[in-house]
């Protein structure tokens, strides 16, 4: 009897394997068990690691460690992503709303994203490029959308009912229930006739972690090359160049009641 390993797919840290029987018979081989188990992915490999592969990769991992390692600029805070709103979604959606002048000549009335495409928090003091990695690691692209205020209802009741996400020139009164209370955008009321820019990512523009709104927008314009990570190294290297530390802080854009 043969056993041949055959299926490896790693699971939120977990290797799923899969082992099966074969036995051979006239035409080949047939299969008469098949087994299975959870392998834990964790520091338990590192000590399994063959030397070969460590002096191969080695170079690779000098060079990756060397780029991940250059300061970009300083956190003059440490900031952290949650609901109803944060720091570090503020500034990634301030960021976002600044970077809709390439395409509109001015600011976005909105910037928007999604709490879930943070990855991590940015602590205070020198911000790295892996730092930059870290929080923002999906190849997520700057989308700017146009919509009617009673569409733009529509994304901020999307946006209630998710108990929040990072927004940018708004400000938003929610209840507990995750319903809309009250709508501002750029200090005024939200006016249902009234078209609005809003700059977010494309994931968002294709309607995806519940904000089916966006597909709605009358106008979207996806520009090539600006992906959220790249917008947000190049603000904290402006940021650094101006002799400025990156900071963020609660503003109350997203107020439950």
């Amino acid at each position: 009897m043969k056993k041949n390993f055959v299926s490896l797919k790693a699971f939120s840290g977990v290797v799923l394997g899969v082992v099966l029987s074969l036995a051979s018979c006239h035409t080949g081989y047939e299969v008469v068990k098949i087994e299975g188990d959870r392998l834990a992915v964790d520091s338990t490999w590192d000590s399994q690691v063959p030397p070969e592969a460590v002096a191969l990769l080695a170079p690779y991992k000098a060079k990756v460690d060397s780029a991940m390692g250059q300061v970009l600029g300083t956190a003059a805070v440490s900031m952290d992503r949650a609901r109803p709103e944060s720091p570090l979604s503020n500034l990634v959606a301030d960021v976002l709303r600044e970077a809709a002048t390439v395409v509109l000549g001015r600011p976005a009335d909105m910037g928007l994203v999604n709490i879930g495409g943070i990855r991590n928090s940015l602590t205070r003091g020198p911000i790295t490029m892996g730092n930059a990695y870290e929080i923002l690691p999906f190849e997520n692209a700057l989308c700017v959308l146009t919509l009617r205020g009673d569409v733009m209802r529509q994304l901020f009741e999307n946006i209630a009912a998710r108990g929040g996400e990072g927004v940018s020139g708004v400000r938003l009164e929610i209840s507990r229930e995750g319903k809309l209370l009250n709508a501002w955008v750029g200090g005024r009321p939200l006016e249902d006739e009234k078209r609005y820019t809003v700059a977010t990512v494309d994931y968002l523009a294709e309607g995806n972690d519940g904000l089916r709104a966006l597909p709605k927008a009358e106008e979207r314009v996806c520009p090539p090359g600006q992906t959220l990570r790249s917008l947000f190294i190049r603000y904290v290297e402006a940021k650094a160049k101006a002799g400025q530390e990156v900071s963020a802080r609660m503003e109350g854009r997203i107020v439950v009641k």
